[in-house]
């Protein structure tokens, strides 16, 4: 067990990190189990990449703020965009939450967190665009998804948003490592992230503030469990 500190939880440090590329970090003690199984995917023939690895508290600020501005859009579940003209500040927050977490909130701020992609599957000149339909049966990128499901969990890896369950949508393009994101997990503190939001320039921050605890509810603490065959690191 690792102490873990408020900045770590929060993204807002990278003495945790290890730099894969230089714009994708990862958490230092993730580093040897995920170049085993980039390895194993790359005898198969899929070459595993990381979208995105580690994101700050100011960059996850930045993604917020731009949907609840309406300078980015928001997708629903379907892949539609929604329109936030008549939504109330709080109803806009649950859609943005579908999709994107609250700064301070964000699985990806731990570092043990990766969004996967295998860009030896796709066409030379196409936008990975992190949709389900990339990733479905019928996608170009249902290889590496069922490579994944079969494999991800000998390396330590499950999927925290294997199916939608009332909070966060189902991507099956988020990996988590369970050894370090179980114990992030548990060291959550709801009012670390109230007192931390308070602070900030986060737009929408009454209806937020005001609802904090059914939001961590709902879409921080509401993730699948780690099936049992997850294999840890001896």
């Amino acid at each position: 067990m690792q102490t873990i500190s408020p900045a770590q939880l929060l993204g807002q440090t990278e003495a945790h990190l290890h730099y894969v590329s230089e714009r994708v970090a990862i958490h230092q003690g993730m580093k040897d189990a995920f170049e085993l199984m980039v390895s194993a995917a790359k005898d198969d023939a899929i070459e595993l990449k990381i979208a995105s690895g580690f994101r700050s508290f100011d960059r996850q600020l930045m993604l917020w703020n731009n949907k609840f501005s309406g300078k980015t859009s928001i997708k629903n579940s379907a892949g539609d965009l929604v329109s936030s003209k008549h939504l109330s500040p709080l109803e806009l927050v649950h859609s943005i939450l579908l999709y994107s977490a609250l700064p301070g909130a964000s699985r990806h701020h731990w570092g043990c967190d990766i969004d996967i992609y295998a860009p030896n599957l796709l066409a030379k000149d196409y936008q990975l665009q992190l949709e389900p339909f990339e990733y479905s049966e019928q996608g170009p990128l249902a290889k590496l998804s069922a490579w994944l499901v079969k494999h991800a969990h000998q390396f330590g890896f499950y999927f925290p948003y294997a199916r939608f369950q009332g909070g966060v949508a189902k991507e099956p393009w988020h990996l988590s490592y369970w050894p370090l994101a179980q114990q992030y997990q548990q060291a959550f503190d709801v009012e670390l992230l109230t007192q931390t939001l308070n602070k900030s320039a986060i737009l929408g921050k009454q209806a937020i503030i005001e609802n904090i605890d059914d939001i961590a509810k709902r879409y921080i603490n509401n993730v699948c469990n780690a099936p049992t065959n997850v294999i840890l690191p001896k």
